[in-house]
């Protein structure tokens, strides 16, 4: 199954990402909050967790699964990942038509900002109703344009250091013009649901490791706990004890990869009191050992 497009539109696209991708995976760019990918290789369903970014497509295709929903993404078109959500990621790509795409972080101050200058524009109020977290879209001109204008800058250090910034925020006020613009609005919409529960995530990724309670969390998004709880699992489509054990596994998973560390070190870091718990749990998720890890290459998201 692919959903790979052939565009001679997308050909600028492929050429200026390839260049940036020094190995296959996410790596940084010149401009911090840009990172290059790329993957040879068929890479089967696993867990995986973004943070809140545009992801854009220009070669190959995933395929993501959250909860009941299936999302299908190909060349040509981004992700809008608006809230960071364990999910399961299937990459198709080959060694003949790899999968090349750029992932672009969403700067909640910025996109607030760009949302005020920009004021209620026709046609992207925010729904009553909780928008998805992941969404997808076609790269229409604006966004494509804007897309090349900050590869074509991620290639030169001095444009990088003087307008990379300018760059990234473009593409961002591109997303703000596009279809998906509602569920972009709804991060910043201060009062709204979705924006306090964007903001207990916030908190938890910077927590995870620490003994946290729904009713905290709810204190901190000055909501009632059956309020919180009901809008974060229909955000996030699991419910906030669900997620931190996910999120402790995902952390844990960087840490026995990138870091090399022992399994009950890995264990106690990421929160968990009893080591042969965390090992059930991992295997559980990751369908395998925790010490099997170290001697993997780590997987693309």
């Amino acid at each position: 199954m692919s959903l790979t497009l052939h565009s001679d539109a997308n050909t600028p696209l492929v050429s200026l990402i390839k260049s940036l991708t020094t190995r296959p995976g996410f790596v940084d760019t010149l401009v911090p909050g840009v990172q290059a990918m790329s993957w040879n290789d068929y890479v089967a369903s696993s867990p995986q967790i973004y943070e809140p970014s545009l992801v854009i497509i220009a070669q190959g295709s995933k395929l993501a699964r959250l909860g009941s929903r299936t999302l299908e993404y190909g060349a040509g078109h981004y992700l809008v990942q608006a809230l960071s959500v364990p999910f399961m990621c299937e990459t198709f790509a080959t060694e003949d038509e790899p999968m090349y795409g750029i992932a672009v972080s969403i700067d909640r101050a910025v996109l607030s900002e760009l949302v005020q200058a920009m004021g209620q524009a026709p046609g992207v109020m925010v729904k009553a109703q909780t928008p998805e977290s992941m969404s997808s879209a076609e790269l229409d001109a604006s966004m494509r344009e804007s897309v090349e204008r900050l590869l074509r800058c991620l290639h030169d250090p001095q444009d990088a250091q003087v307008m990379g910034a300018a760059r990234v925020r473009e593409v961002l006020y591109a997303a703000l013009r596009g279809p998906q613009a509602g569920v972009l609005r709804a991060l910043v919409e201060q009062q709204g649901h979705f924006a306090r529960i964007a903001a207990a995530l916030q908190y938890l990724r910077d927590h995870y490791n620490e003994a946290l309670s729904v009713d905290e969390l709810a204190r901190r998004a000055n909501m009632s706990a059956s309020t919180f709880h009901e809008h974060f699992k229909r955000s996030t489509m699991l419910s906030p004890v669900q997620y931190l054990k996910r999120l402790r596994l995902l952390k844990a998973q960087q840490m026995l990869i990138g870091e090399g560390l022992g399994v009950a070190q890995v264990a106690h870091k990421v929160g968990y009191q009893s080591t042969s718990q965390f090992s059930r749990e991992y295997k559980r998720y990751f369908e395998r050992n925790p010490g099997e890890e170290g001697a993997l290459l780590r997987i693309p998201a």
